[in-house]
């Protein structure tokens, strides 16, 4: 199980660790992890059916400070969208169907819930 003492890099990591196997087990493909600009992540990025889904991860082991999805203000919103906006660019992707999804990651020392939330940004 995880130790609540490491840093949040490091909880953060785990995180969208549980969150790839999650999607894996649904079915999506993972076609990048940690997808980064000059100013943005996006932490995953996958193929679900025929769309790509840009994935914000959210890891918490409380709710002290809200829930993950609480986190994401429209300026955090602003530079994921302009991120997916580069990659699709990038890999030529205009015509795609895309989502924006957050995935909520809740760990302690004794549990695990993963909390998928789709469509999040429009």
């Amino acid at each position: 199980m995880i130790k609540i003492e490491l840093h949040n890099k490091e909880i953060g990591k785990y995180g969208e660790d549980l969150a790839s196997k999650y999607l894996e087990d649904l079915g999506y493909i993972i076609i990048c992890r940690n997808f980064i600009t000059s100013n943005a992540e996006i932490d995953i990025i996958a193929i679900d059916k025929d769309e790509y889904v840009f994935i914000e991860v959210k890891t918490r082991v409380s709710k002290k400070y809200g829930n993950g999805i609480e986190a994401i203000n429209e300026n955090k919103k602003r530079h994921i969208i302009n991120a997916a906006k580069f990659f699709i660019y990038k890999k030529g992707l205009e015509n795609k169907n895309i989502r924006f999804d957050v995935i909520e990651v809740y760990i302690n020392s004794k549990s695990k819930l993963i909390n998928h939330v789709k469509g999040v940004f429009f």
